[in-house]
């Protein structure tokens, strides 16, 4: 059975309508409340005594495409109670109806809360238009300030890292709640004194995942010396990958040797590989001048002010971290070799009509790269085939070296097999490596120790050396469930957030919004 619409169902609860008049773009409508009695604000004493009474108005949710001003006939009473200081008090209205001194009512400002945490500022004040909830940008980043509350679940589980406010010139931080899988706060800074300060104002943390960064580890273990601290498994992964690539950067002299690339000849080079290679002899001499003075008992510092380099560029050349410095570069033309060569062989030598067949053949890349080739294949004629082997760069080796033999090819295969037996410590290395990645596959801690032993002799020592000195936090890390994988993806919110309001929003804007929208 239908029931006839009341006049009142179109107002919040606990007022009467009294009369409505709709104009061409606003519906106003008069209301009172329909309690009789107030409340003071002060003691809580109930007063029937009314003192006069005034207009308020207040905005509430469009109705057919108009905006409503609600006004609203409200009561000032006199309290009743003698010792109260407050004598004549204004009306309070439930809570979630209206509150004190507020133009708009409660659920028009649940929905501005929402327009602002979703779209931020301007956008968000376009779309309200066409709701017609004529509200401007800077009430909507207001009442998103204004209504932002931090959480208050005690802390047991978080995930601390830093983000990029400005990349290389600013970073914050941010801290997660890993059981609850939201954000905590956000700190406007990385130092450790920050992050220190902010733990040791939450006692009751017990589990901290952070990356492996000193920053977070050293203000926890000050501040929460009980917590345990858990690496994060995605950057032990990517920290053991980096470290087998740098030990084939440091055998790569050795490596040119057992494939037999050790010489390079000049007049085979194209242009841009020529100006390549000035810049690799120059290179090297200053490497050669940085080994002798280390050689001579020199400290790292000093070599640094008396060459003028870096004390990051002096450090890699001692530490045997930057041999690789000349390779030829990756062409587009690797995977149609095998083509142009019987093309070279049937006679077909002119740059330019290899090109044209070899684009008839779904080929993208330029002329020059095609006539380069057809120009260097030309000078190998007159010298020695050997010259013409290119030289595969460390990163290249150490994909061939680490994926399935299956998808070799038998140029790659052969390659492998020399490496591993001229350089056999490499081959150690890979095994180190392989096995540490398992241990965290397997979460299986048992070895560490043992393996943390053979690591620091080989040539991953360095990354073995970093294992020790934070070995409980790694033991954690591949025997404990929680790592900073949910931190890294509140990062990417955050920067989806940010880009939205154009990189200008405040850290306690930013946070609000990513905390309330939760």
């Amino acid at each position: 059975m239908q029931q006839a619409l009341r006049r009142s169902s179109l107002v919040p609860a606990g007022f009467v309508v009294e009369s409505a008049f709709c104009d061409t773009d606003t519906t106003v409508i008069t209301v009172r409340p329909s309690q009789s009695v107030g409340l003071c604000p002060s003691c809580g004493t109930v007063s029937r005594r009314v003192h006069s009474q005034y207009r308020r108005r207040v905005r509430d949710l469009p109705l057919s495409g108009r905006t409503v001003e609600l006004v609203i006939i409200a009561r000032r009473f006199r309290c009743e109670a003698v010792l109260c200081r407050r004598q004549i008090f204004t009306e309070r209205f439930a809570e979630g109806i209206l509150a004190p001194s507020a133009r708009r009512t409660t659920r028009l400002d649940g929905i501005v809360h929402h327009l602002g945490l979703a779209l931020g500022g301007r956008p968000a004040a376009m779309f309200a238009k066409r709701l017609m909830l004529p509200v401007s940008n800077d009430t909507l980043l207001r009442v998103v300030r204004r209504r932002s509350r931090p959480p208050s679940d005690p802390l047991r589980v978080v995930g601390i890292d830093d983000w990029a406010w400005r990349r290389n010139y600013r970073y914050a931080s941010i801290i997660c709640n890993l059981e609850r899988r939201r954000i905590v706060t956000l700190l406007p800074d990385r130092e450790s004194a920050t992050a220190q300060a902010w733990f040791a104002n939450h006692p009751t943390i017990g589990i901290i995942a952070r990356d492996r960064g000193g920053g977070y580890g050293e203000a926890a273990a000050k501040a929460l010396p009980h917590a345990v601290q858990v690496a994060d498994r995605w950057h032990l992964m990517e920290n053991a990958s980096r470290a087998f690539l740098d030990a084939v950067r440091k055998s790569m002299r050795q490596v040119r040797s057992v494939i037999g690339a050790t010489r390079i000849d000049s007049e085979l080079l194209t242009a841009a590989e020529r100006i390549q290679y000035e810049g690799y002899l120059r290179r090297e001499e200053t490497n050669a001048t940085i080994l002798r003075l280390s050689k001579s008992g020199m400290a790292i510092k000093q070599i640094a002010r008396q060459t003028g380099h870096s004390r990051k560029l002096v450090r890699q050349v001692v530490r045997g971290e930057r041999n690789d410095v000349f390779r030829t570069r990756q062409s587009s033309l690797d995977m149609h070799l095998p083509w142009l060569d019987e093309q070279w062989a049937s006679d077909c030598r002119n740059g330019a009509e290899l090109w044209r067949r070899l684009t008839a053949r779904g080929f993208r890349g330029s002329l020059r790269v095609v006539g380069e080739w057809a120009t260097r294949r030309r000078r190998a004629e007159k010298a020695d085939a050997k010259n013409l082997q290119r030289i595969p760069s460390a990163r290249t080796i150490a994909r061939l070296m680490t994926i399935g033999r299956d998808t070799l090819s038998k140029a790659e295969t052969v390659t492998v097999a020399a490496v591993e037996a001229g350089v056999p410590t490499l081959v150690e290395a890979r095994e180190i490596i392989a096995e540490f990645h398992l241990m965290i596959r397997r979460k299986t801690a048992a070895d560490l120790t043992s393996w943390i032993e053979r690591a620091r002799t080989s040539l991953v020592a360095s990354f073995g050396n970093g294992v020790l000195k934070d070995e409980a936090a790694v033991r954690a890390a591949i025997t404990l469930p929680w790592s900073n994988g949910q931190t890294e993806g509140q990062i990417t919110r955050l920067k989806l957030v940010r880009r939205q309001m154009y990189g200008r929003g405040n850290i306690d804007l930013l946070q609000a919004r990513l905390i309330g929208a939760e």
